[in-house]
């Protein structure tokens, strides 16, 4: 990882926009910054230097982690008053935060550690200018995220041999977090998703102790984390002979979620993308079932930007991964959802998830 190339480009985003500085809290701006993947960290961007404030927990981890990166060790007193003081001692004018993850009372205790006459024009908040570098991957990103990926594929191959009526969806999920385990992952992108029979129309139907049906739909949602990086996709399969409503549908998702796919390339907008899934549910009735976005950015956590939604005007570039999910969810009958993970690449799109996902009837 080319953390030196980071903090530069991060350097110039935020003079770009009038601070001289950059407070950073938020532990995956850190980590993409610096390496360091401790819970307790503020870095400190100005003049060329980098300054990561921990505590004692960490000094060994630190050391080890944020190479290039002065670490300060904070002992008997909180890292961010620490990382004020540090501030205000370099003389730094104008001090940038991330408006979207810092709190209001996070900035009234930055500013009380601070001078009276400089309380309220030194922090500058500004608008996510790490997240915003974060959503174009580096190759050393893209190889870590094409890791979790495939092992996510054969998370998924594995449970078509495992899944049949009467297991619970826990059973599923934890089987499937088992395995994960057992593969090397060092843990879920998030709390696995297993949704079966009419709970299958529960967009984020997290497991419960549901048996699945014998006759219905089951939705498998999860991802992997593997150094960091992050995994994300959907597969939904059906037990026993489906109706031919059923087999409709699955068909229409699919077609869309396969329109939004294809036309992923640099340049096109993520409302395009989310209009291309949408315009087909549309076609076949089904829209008013697709009560989500159609994806959104995957790298050091689960959801970042863009956001592949309805007007959104934000244009794809080569070395994004997103994701593209259309679902259709019926209250009291059945849902489904498809998702791949997709990178943008300099001549259109990768497929990171090439797991089967036409109709699968077990």
């Amino acid at each position: 990882m080319n953390f030196r190339a980071r903090k530069a480009a991060a350097t110039r985003a935020v003079r770009a926009l009038g601070a001289d500085g950059l407070l950073v809290t938020h532990p995956a701006d850190v980590r993409y910054l610096c390496g360091f993947t401790g819970s307790n960290a503020a870095l400190v961007l100005a003049g060329g230097k980098s300054v990561l404030f921990t505590d004692g927990r960490y000094t060994l981890q630190a050391k080890n982690e944020a190479l290039g990166t002065r670490v300060t060790i904070v002992s008997n007193r909180p890292v961010l008053p620490a990382a004020c003081e540090w501030i205000v001692q370099t003389g730094i004018k104008r001090c940038g935060f991330d408006a979207a993850v810092t709190t209001v009372a996070t900035l009234e205790s930055l500013r009380k550690e601070v001078p009276a006459r400089i309380r309220r024009s030194l922090f500058m908040a500004l608008p996510s200018p790490v997240a915003r570098l974060r959503q174009v991957k580096d190759s050393d990103e893209i190889s870590k995220i094409r890791a979790a990926a495939n092992l996510g594929c054969e998370l998924f191959d594995d449970m078509l041999e495992y899944l049949r009526p009467g297991l619970t969806e826990i059973d599923v999920a934890s089987t499937l977090e088992y395995r994960a385990r057992q593969g090397g992952a060092e843990a879920m992108s998030f709390d696995t998703i297993v949704a079966s029979g009419e709970r299958s129309a529960l967009p984020h139907g997290h497991a419960s102790m549901a048996k699945l049906p014998r006759r219905g739909f089951v939705t498998l949602d999860f991802g992997v984390v593997l150094d960091g990086y992050m995994s994300d996709m959907t597969r939904t399969v059906h037990l026993g002979k489906a109706q031919a409503s059923e087999r409709d549908v699955y068909d229409a998702v699919l077609e869309a979620q396969e329109a939004a796919v294809a036309i992923v390339a640099p340049g096109v907008t993520a409302g395009e993308v989310d209009e291309a899934a949408r315009s087909v549910l549309r076609r076949t009735g089904l829209d008013r079932w697709f009560t989500h976005s159609t994806g959104h950015g995957v790298g050091l956590e689960i959801h970042e930007g863009p956001r592949l939604g309805a007007k959104q005007t934000q244009q794809l570039e080569p070395g994004m991964v997103v994701t593209v999910e259309p679902g259709v969810y019926m209250p009291g009958q059945f849902g489904l959802r498809i998702e791949d993970m997709v990178l943008v690449t300099s001549g259109g799109h990768e497929i990171l998830t090439p797991s089967v996902k036409a109709w699968i009837e077990l």
